[in-house]
């Protein structure tokens, strides 16, 4: 079959990416482009139009229009695909080799092999990524370090669920139309083509996770997707399994309609905290005082209005018959006992809070957490795979729930948190410019999702000039005197200079502007991780 529009693959090639980029592949890239990269840009530019609204004083709702929608009882979603009924636990991971087999033999029913914030989306991740799942499934994987550790996938490995990058970012190794890529599309597409079908016939199917959806109208874009690519590929209508991450403020106010565009292919609803307070802090970051949160570590899900959050998310996803899986456990396991048994502690707490409240499962982002989790949710669950059967008809949100910032039981911003918030906003972006997108930083696992709440908490601050607990204001004086010291300190510890240098450059661009960008990968992707091929 020819293609519909041309494509041209820009990004070097390397050993074994001709594997995953066929002719026949990047022929269904190009249908899939042809039929919806103009509706996504329609999209963003309302997502433009909408976030201009907010920010000029606008405020947030439930849909009047979609009422019958939510008061309807009688629809339900498809639910779980076969290996996808029991989420206990989740782990989470960039899809680089040794991930893929520590992952999937970390005895987590789930592995959410990660092509968005836990991967710097440089031509090698993304290619490699996709050649590694074709490897994993086709048990072609078994490695064997230098030091001669064997990495190999064991018998009762965990259900693979991919997540392709959001709608907002694209794709620059790869032309089509003339035009970049859209990057969903590409790792959506590429998955599906190479392991689709392989998936089904090994008795589970391809699954999804659907970020940074911020209306149903981007979900309903999502369906007609994998309506359209299930057809061209000879899948059954249906077989499509999708889990939507609810990490926008503005799909908080949608999930019943959003589960409902997905009726047919959805599988449950994610709770993601920290691009979730992202999305809250960069949608109301004009409004004064009022919305101004106090530092990272006081934003725990006990905080009413996140409660309100987690509550509708549970009540919604089992209502309609969905799962609902809980948010990130990002502590490393440490050497040091005492620290170690703390942070674990922390992570007991957490999981057990949320298997109480009704959640299926959680995450974890570390093997060494798996068991932590595990027992939480064995301890609520028992041999049930899930607790559908616990609709919390005791929830009733409103929208003043859901934007009730000022209802926190902790104070202002702390000097201490302006320290943290650049200190690891810069030692993930020097290590994002590297390659990497899951990092180990004091003692937690990070992805782009805590440089983008550190960035934006950073803005508000300043913004506003915040009083800081000690008295003193929040300024651009202060994020730069801290940003050089600690520019300093990882210089001292070998980080590579131009790295640094760029990070530093990053953070002052997206925190202290007079606008506070949407996204700091968008730019910082294209002029930092875009790499073409040259001329002969």
């Amino acid at each position: 079959m020819s293609r519909t529009v041309r494509t041209e693959v820009l990004g070097e090639a390397e050993d074994r990416f001709e594997e995953i980029l066929t002719d026949e592949a990047l022929d269904f890239l190009a249908r899939l482009h042809d039929a919806f990269a103009d509706r996504r840009t329609a999209l963003l530019a309302e997502r433009a139009r909408r976030a201009a609204n907010l920010a000029d004083g606008g405020t947030l709702d439930f849909l009047p229009g979609t009422r019958t929608v939510r008061e309807d009882p009688t629809w339900r979603v498809a639910g779980a695909g076969p290996g996808l009924e029991d989420r206990r636990v989740e782990i989470t991971g960039p899809p680089e080799r040794r991930m893929t087999v520590n992952a999937l033999n970390s005895g987590a029913q789930v592995w959410l092999a990660d092509f968005e914030d836990a991967t710097a989306p440089t031509w090698h991740n993304i290619v490699s990524g996709q050649l590694n799942l074709l490897d994993a499934i086709e048990r072609r994987i078994d490695d064997t370090t230098p030091e001669g550790r064997r990495y190999r996938i064991g018998d009762d490995p965990a259900t693979i669920v991919v997540r392709p990058r959001g709608w907002h970012l694209d794709e620059a190794h790869l032309l089509i139309g003339g035009r970049p890529a859209v990057g969903a599309l590409v790792d959506f597409g590429l998955y599906l083509f190479h392991c689709g079908r392989r998936q089904i016939d090994r008795g589970s199917g391809p699954y999804f996770y659907l970020p940074k959806l911020e209306n149903h109208f981007e979900a309903r874009l999502w369906n007609d997707v994998f309506t359209f690519a299930q057809r061209e590929l000879g899948i059954p209508y249906g077989t499509v399994r999708a889990t939507v991450l609810i990490e926008t403020v503005t799909a908080a106010f949608e999930m019943e309609e959003i589960l409902h565009e997905l009726r047919d292919h959805a599988a449950g609803l994610n709770a993601g905290r920290w691009d979730y307070l992202f999305s809250l802090i960069k949608n109301f970051a004009h409004h004064g005082p009022r919305f101004v949160l106090p530092d990272r570590a006081d934003l725990t899900m006990t905080q009413p209005f996140l409660r309100a959050y987690t509550d509708l998310l549970v009540r919604t996803c089992h209502r309609r018959g969905a799962h609902a899986v809980g948010g990130m456990a990002a502590a490393v396991p440490q050497r040091d006992h005492e620290a170690n048994r703390a942070a674990l502690a922390k992570v007991r707490l957490d999981k057990e809070r949320e298997a109480g409240d009704g959640f299926d499962g959680s995450w974890v982002a570390h093997p060494g957490l798996v068991a932590t989790c595990r027992a939480a949710f064995d301890a609520v669950l028992g041999e049930r795979p899930n607790q559908l059967d616990r609709t919390r008809e005791d929830v009733e949100v409103t929208a003043a729930d859901l934007l009730g910032v000022h209802r926190l039981s902790v104070g202002l911003p702390t000097e201490q948190g302006v320290r943290s918030n650049v200190a690891v906003a810069l030692r993930y972006l020097t290590a994002w410019l590297g390659g990497s997108g899951a990092v180990a930083v004091f003692g937690l696992m990070e992805d782009v999702a805590t440089a983008e709440i550190a960035r934006c908490q950073l803005w508000q601050w300043q913004h506003h000039c915040s009083r800081l607990s000690g008295g003193s204001l929040a300024t651009p004086d202060l994020v730069r005197r801290l940003a050089d010291r600690e520019r300093a300190a990882l210089l001292a510890e070998g980080a590579e200079p131009t790295r640094v240098d760029d990070a530093v450059r990053i953070l002052e661009e997206t925190a202290l502007g007079a606008e506070l960008p949407a996204f700091l990968t968008t730019g910082a992707y294209a002029r930092h991780l875009v790499r073409v091929r040259t001329a002969a």
